[in-house]
């Protein structure tokens, strides 16, 4: 089957013969050219990290956010085209407003996942819309209180069906990332937009699954990736934006934001720092090395 789209990329709700939809992977394309987002899920919390590129002298820099506030426990960042990007936050705190109205409670960040891929899957089936042109990370912090059970009386049941598990904890970090077609995957590390494969590389290095790494580390090692994976664009300026949310017990109490202005300078200077320290390895030549015949 051909790989171009001969007349089956003109509408958004057609099939090509091989079973392809290109309107959702020219949105793809869309995405891969936009500045590189980083997502760390860390033992205590969860890091956001973005690299926007300055493409005016005239910008006034931090006054164009690309990490939102969802919920107090939630951020968001995306990759692709800014003005989708902000339509998806506005559907995703819409989406937070209506599950805290109906339930008195924060939204679960699976729940939050599942209701945006859906929503995002929508704009893939009709030919009067076209897909979203960004992929968006979504990291937050679920409440970690006691397992209840459902339909509970008394003291309900100590074993079995519905039983609760003694000390048994719900919530803790979460990290989720939603692609324009709808698809959303829970994650240890994600990374989308230009420097995604460098940054995924680097991420898979930090061996999240054991869970060791901490938050003020995640810190330092999202600042590093992105400055890694602007190498590939070291041409043009770029700032920093970065956005964690911590424990209860943590700096932030549960709620995303901000990272600090003095943490990020000091995580932005040793990003530099290692980074300078590779390109001196790469340019030393190694020394007294003769060819022989």
């Amino acid at each position: 089957m051909t790989s171009i789209g001969t007349g089956y990329d003109l509408q958004n709700s057609v099939f090509s013969p091989d079973g392809r939809n290109f309107q959702v992977e020219y949105a793809v394309k869309a995405v891969e050219n936009g500045g590189t987002c980083v997502g760390i899920r860390c033992k205590d919390g969860v890091v956001l990290a973005v690299e926007k590129i300055i493409t005016s002298k005239l910008l006034k820099p931090g006054a164009n956010k690309k990490i939102a506030t969802v919920d107090r426990n939630v951020g968001i960042v995306s990759s692709g085209l800014i003005p989708d990007g902000r339509h998806f936050v506005s559907r995703a705190r819409d989406e937070a407003a209506s599950w805290r109205s109906t339930y008195k409670a924060p939204i679960p960040l699976a729940a939050l996942a599942g209701r945006l891929g859906g929503y995002v899957q929508a704009y893939t089936l009709y030919s009067s819309v076209r897909p979203f042109g960004v992929t968006a990370i979504v990291g937050g912090w679920d409440s970690a209180g006691a397992l209840g059970v459902d339909g509970q009386v008394g003291s309900g049941p100590s074993a079995g069906a519905g039983g609760k598990i003694p000390g048994a904890k719900a919530g803790g970090p979460a990290l989720y990332m939603i692609e324009p077609s709808g698809s959303y995957w829970g994650y240890y590390g994600a990374a989308t937009g230009k420097g995604r494969q460098t940054a995924k590389s680097e991420l898979e290095k930090l061996g999240l699954a054991s869970g060791n790494l901490s938050l003020e580390a995640g810190v330092k090692e999202a600042a590093r990736i992105i400055y890694v994976a602007h190498e590939d664009s070291k041409d043009k300026e770029f700032e920093l934006e970065m956005s964690w949310i911590s424990s209860m017990d943590g700096p932030t109490k549960g709620r995303h934001q901000e990272v600090p202005k003095d943490m990020l300078e000091e995580a932005e200077k040793l990003a530099k720092t290692a980074l300078e320290g590779e390109d001196e390895e790469e340019t030393t030549a190694p020394e007294g090395e003769t060819m022989e015949e």
